[in-house]
């Protein structure tokens, strides 16, 4: 059986939360003994989950970056593709909230990207095949958990795609510096997707021309541009913010 790792402890620990039938056995770092690493192998425990002992070289080997001592075996899952995403959107209670990265390429970054669209609730997180960072083991472990609970979802034609949504009612907003309106003069209540673009290159010219509507994030210092976590979190975050009617 072909195992995937997963390491950090914030990734092993919602992974034992949420889909410990997954874990097949979980290696630590010998001599790891903080509360953080004895609250997580408390749950594995209480799973049935088998521990194992390794020093630091051997984790490292498991492990695609910093893993915090710790690291786990799971079975490979098959990762939702283009074909589930018609159900995942028909699944979806009340007005859509989604994110759409065009051109993120870096792995860390789509581990923020991810944590920053859980914390705001967003339903899915739609990219292009072409171009884009594939959810890997850093970036999971960057998300702290946030892969494991929104969908990642990697389309062979980001045009079509955003087409279809549009033929759902879904407003698609995409992010530009030279755009008139600024975030936070654009109503983000109803049905949305944002797309947001790699930092600096921004959106692609298709990509732009099927948004509904293009917004700013105002700058006011020598600074181009936003990290794509960063500029996700500001325009996420004021949707969150008018949608709760705040």
């Amino acid at each position: 059986m072909k195992l995937d790792s997963v390491f950090g402890i914030h990734a092993v620990t919602t992974l034992l939360e949420r889909s410990p039938d997954q874990v097949m056995e979980i290696w630590v770092q010998k001599g790891r003994v903080d509360d953080r690493m004895k609250r997580l192998l408390e749950l594995a425990q209480n799973q049935g989950i088998a521990i194992r002992e390794a020093d630091k070289g051997l984790l490292n080997q498991k492990a695609e970056g910093n893993h915090q001592g710790i690291v786990a075996l799971r079975k490979q899952v098959q990762n939702k593709t283009e074909k589930h995403l018609p159900e995942i959107l028909d699944a979806i209670d009340g007005n859509a909230f989604i994110l759409i990265l065009d051109g993120v390429t870096d792995p860390h970054n789509l581990g923020a990207v991810l944590r920053t669209a859980d914390a705001a609730g967003v339903h899915v997180v739609i990219a292009p095949k072409d171009k884009s960072a594939p959810l890997t083991a850093t970036a999971a472990k960057i998300a702290c958990g946030a892969a494991e609970a929104v969908p990642y979802i990697q389309v062979t034609n980001l045009a079509r795609t955003m087409k279809d949504l549009q033929e759902r009612g879904i407003w698609i907003g995409g992010t530009a510096g030279e755009a008139e309106n600024s975030i936070y003069q654009q109503a983000l209540t109803g049905p949305l997707a944002l797309v947001m673009g790699a930092e600096g290159a921004g959106m692609r010219r298709l990509t732009r021309e099927h948004c509904d509507f293009l917004v700013n994030i105002p700058m006011a210092g020598e600074v181009s541009s936003l990290n794509v976590s960063v500029a996700s979190g500001v325009c996420l975050f004021e949707a969150v913010r008018q949608r709760s009617g705040l």
